[in-house]
């Protein structure tokens, strides 16, 4: 597959260090939480409507993360790196021993906002934008090298603050919202934390040359176009008020 060329202004990439420093400039630069959706989420502009559309779009990010996880597993056949990449399934799908995972809270979340979750589930009402975006990170993932497909990941690195900003501003300003149903941003503050040094760690050892780092980097910029193509096409739906046929209609959850 031909390369991405993503990066407008590649930089030296020499070593490990200079690779780091790349990596957080994209996600201080790039990340969705300065996406003008999630503002007004946090900071509780958006109306329940509005909110029970972006919980049923996520939806289908967070049921599509396991199967990413798997794929992503499938690439190496170094033990020690499926064992620790095994426990990202886990964390999303639960375990064997009955505990939940997180697409279990984010149903919760969606439950407590009032969505049936078999409407939820289906994916039915969620917005094409939102399926092509994931659909194509998983594809990325499957397509691309091994490396990139870990490097794809690193957006765990700026996960735990975006987390921590939404707990406090849907805990402020949405009455429907309680420390119960915000479960799943709570647990995932540790888990990504853990998965993100593990990605940065990983990318820092294995990408050994410039044009290596160059893809890594490439790869992160994908992942926050992912991120943030969701978020386009939920301001157009249904902030700005232009749904595309099909999808999740407020007026008929009213």
């Amino acid at each position: 597959m031909k390369d991405l060329v993503l990066d407008p202004a590649p930089r030296p990439l020499d070593t490990p260090e200079q690779l780091e420093t790349r990596l957080r400039e994209i996600g201080a630069t790039r990340y969705h939480n300065l996406h003008p959706f999630h503002h007004l989420l946090h900071s509780g502009q958006l109306n329940k409507a509005q909110v029970q559309a972006w919980a049923l779009n996520r939806y289908y990010y967070q049921s599509s993360i396991p199967i990413k996880d798997a794929v992503v597993l499938s690439r190496f056949r170094d033990h020690a790196v499926r064992l620790e990449w095994r426990q990202r399934i886990e964390d999303h799908d639960g375990n064997t021993h009955g505990e939940e995972g997180g697409i279990e809270r984010w149903l919760v979340l969606t439950d407590a906002l009032g969505l049936p979750r078999d409407y939820v589930t289906s994916t039915v009402g969620i917005l094409p934008a939102t399926r092509f975006a994931v659909d194509a990170y998983i594809n990325f993932v499957r397509d691309r090298t091994p490396l990139e497909a870990v490097a794809s990941a690193l957006t765990e690195v700026f996960a735990p603050q975006i987390h921590k900003e939404r707990i406090a501003g849907m805990l402020e300003h949405y009455d429907f919202v309680n420390p119960g149903v915000m479960k799943y941003f709570t647990r995932r503050v540790e888990q990504a934390t853990k998965d993100a040094d593990f990605c940065l760690d990983y990318v820092k050892r294995n990408a050994r040359t410039p044009e290596e780092r160059q893809r890594v980097v490439e790869a992160l910029i994908f992942k926050c176009n992912v991120l943030w193509t969701q978020l386009d096409a939920l301001q157009h739906a249904y902030v700005e008020g232009h749904p595309p046929p099909g999808v999740f209609d407020p007026k008929d959850w009213a």
